[in-house]
């Protein structure tokens, strides 16, 4: 059921943050749009400064994007858990996400600059 995901190239530059350190910033983020869920903006991997995430064991299948693999982050102060995930290896429809990494906008900040 692809047709429930739309991924478009998000307009402009987006950055996340989280614990007062900013963790990545790219202008080639995309969006993700599932039915009638908020869009999530994901960023290329390579764009994100992954030495502040761990890999989490958690991991949560969707029927239209295949299995997804967490991760933690690490700041100076705390460890906000499960706060990023990926699809590795995702599903036809969505495999345009594969090497790109999301964040939960109520654990760490996702803004368009």
């Amino acid at each position: 059921m692809a047709e429930q995901i739309r991924i478009t190239k998000a307009p402009g530059t987006w950055v996340v943050r989280a614990g007062g350190a900013v963790l990545g910033e790219s202008a080639e983020a995309l969006e993700l749009s599932e039915g009638s869920r908020a869009p999530v903006i994901y960023f290329p991997r390579d764009h994100i400064a992954m030495a502040f995430l761990d890999d989490s064991e958690t991991r949560t299948t969707c029927p239209h994007k295949g299995e997804a693999s967490y991760f933690s982050i690490v700041t100076k102060s705390t460890t906000i858990p499960d706060a990023a995930w990926s699809y590795e290896t995702p599903l036809d429809g969505a495999a345009r996400i594969a090497g790109y990494l999301a964040f939960d906008p109520e654990k760490v900040t996702v803004e368009r600059i």
